[in-house]
């Protein structure tokens, strides 16, 4: 199908009915499937979580006890085909309030025990149970890694990562790292997106069918050694 659309695409026409979900949905549709799928997903209690959608830009409203479940709900509505952007206004309310420094010696003991980050190279602040993680690691899934320990601890309303991403690869061999990486996904159709580099920073462009997908290319970038900065230019829909 992702063939199939890339030269209906290119000859200017729409895409072919052939059963699948169409990629034109009206808000009214994408509130109704965005809905459903948070409902669907066990992971999360969505009974206090309210979606509005306007111009395929879906935003969340509502209240949940925890950061975590704040995190599932974005995560859960970017997987919705149609949805071209969103805003998370769903505000956390604590069912647990714990101390600064309490939320501060979870944090730092998770990032310890966690082999894959150089604990002694990552900061951790809290203020009013929002954490700022800052430091240096050597790659990117080190930097997620360390905001995924921190984001299930009780007594957390947010975070910021602003861990740096130190770099040790030239652009050229960052550029043809993400470009195989690319044409291997199966979810993704590599020859509609456009890796450039500037220094350590990779600038991606082009078109793709859906939310997911953009984010499945920003991801492969990511995952390239020495990249530091991923700028997602890359649009919804052909």
């Amino acid at each position: 199908m992702v063939l199939k659309a890339a030269v209906a695409a290119k000859a200017g026409e729409q895409f072919p009915d052939d059963g699948g979900d169409k990629m034109t949905k009206s808000d009214s549709e994408l509130r109704h499937d965005v809905e459903r799928e948070l409902e669907w997903d066990p992971s999360i209690d969505a009974r206090n979580i309210g979606v509005m959608v306007k111009n395929g830009v879906v935003t969340l409203t509502g209240t949940v006890s925890t950061y975590s479940d704040k995190w599932r709900a974005e995560r859960i509505a970017k997987r919705v085909a149609g949805v071209t952007a969103i805003a998370n206004d769903i505000e956390v309310k604590l069912s647990n309030e714990r101390t600064d420094a309490d939320i501060a010696e979870s944090a730092r003991l998770a990032l310890k025990l966690d082999n894959r980050i150089p604990a002694d190279r990552v900061k951790v602040i809290v203020d009013h149970g929002w954490i700022t993680l800052e430091g240096t690691v050597d790659y990117y899934h080190q930097k997620s890694a360390a905001e995924s320990d921190v984001r299930y601890l009780d007594g957390v309303r947010g975070v910021t990562n602003a861990i740096a991403v130190t770099p040790h690869v030239s652009p050229a061999e960052i550029k043809t790292k993400i470009e195989e990486a690319l044409k291997r996904s199966a979810q993704l159709d590599a020859s509609r997106i456009t890796v450039v580099t500037e220094g350590n920073k990779v600038i991606l462009s082009g078109n793709v069918r859906s939310w997911a997908e953009r984010e499945e290319a920003e991801l492969a970038a990511w995952a390239a050694p020495g990249v530091s900065q991923v700028e997602n230019r890359i649009k919804v829909g052909y």
